[in-house]
């Protein structure tokens, strides 16, 4: 079994065809799959079903690809860290939440950076793509919340997916609105107080569980709800409405403008915020360098 006959079998199931796989990996179709039917042989495992439709990977193709991928990404990071070659491009993706302090690390990181070359990307997205994006290896890390009420089930799908939370930091609730709302001078909101205007909730599409809402007290009675896809439909919604959400109270004035505040919630509630990775999948040095500047702002909120 050779790494490259590793990497055949990742570019076939990204493909889902020999010939375009052939093709991006510029090798010949029928070199590609005498490969695959080498490698098939040598671990008495068939990976593939071909069909008049495309490739079909099977239920234990599934479960060597994982492995596939993770022998890959760790010879990524082999090479990264040993090889010695400077000029080579880092690659860096994040998935996460939608938290502004992790955009504006991301910033910073993409900042301390720019001499070098680098290919970075950043997705602030639903919950559940945030952890399918680390899964499938689209994301190296994943940025999100766990609390009382979520963990148990949360951990519970980490696991499953041969993922794991690391802890950043804990913080307490905050009530996020604008400058102008009526409750925005106040040193406490109490729950009570919030009951004539909206709650601003993130929309999270047919994965709409209380566990994966991105705001915490998500099975508590609201009288209003509105639900917004991207973060500047949410801050517009704030000064237009009054509304409010409900989050870490990490404000980034930089990226949302001064024009909100965060008072907070009068409550013992807490969120641990974290990332979420590849079990046995050490990080890279951008993932290492984002952990490290994340916890800066962590410490805003102690």
């Amino acid at each position: 079994m050779t790494l490259t006959q590793l990497e055949y079998v990742v570019k076939i199931a990204d493909t889902k065809s020999m010939n375009k796989a052939a093709a991006e990996l510029f090798v010949s179709q029928p070199a590609l799959s005498g490969a695959i039917k080498d490698l098939e042989k040598e671990i008495h495992t068939e990976l593939f079903i071909r069909t008049n439709r495309g490739i079909v990977i099977t239920t234990e193709g599934e479960e060597f690809l994982s492995y596939a991928r993770q022998m890959l990404e760790l010879n990524k990071l082999i090479e990264e860290r040993y090889a010695g070659n400077k000029q080579a491009k880092k690659k860096f993706s994040v998935s996460m939440q939608h938290y502004s302090f992790a955009v504006e690390a991301f910033i910073d990181l993409a900042k301390e950076f720019a001499i070098g070359e680098f290919e970075l990307a950043v997705h602030e997205t639903k919950t559940h793509e945030v952890i399918d994006n680390v899964k499938n290896y689209r994301s190296d890390l994943g940025i999100l919340y766990l609390n009382e009420f979520n963990e148990k089930v949360m951990q519970k799908i980490f696991s499953e997916s041969e993922l794991e939370f690391v802890p950043l930091f804990e913080c307490g609730i905050s009530v996020y609105l604008s400058k102008g709302h009526p409750l925005a001078s106040q040193d406490k909101i109490k729950f009570e107080e919030l009951a004539d205007y909206p709650c601003l909730s993130f929309e999270q599409g047919d994965k709409n569980s209380f566990y994966f809402a991105e705001e915490v007290l998500s099975t508590l009675e609201y009288r209003q709800i509105i639900k917004a896809d991207d973060r500047a439909t949410m801050l517009n919604l704030m000064v237009g409405l009054n509304g409010y959400t409900l989050c870490s109270g990490i404000i980034c004035e930089d990226l949302n403008g001064g024009n909100y505040v965060s008072v907070p919630l009068d409550t013992q509630d807490k969120m641990n915020i974290g990332y979420l990775k590849r079990k046995n999948i050490p990080l890279g040095i951008l993932g290492e360098k984002y952990v490290e500047i994340l916890k800066r702002y962590g410490d805003q909120s102690a």
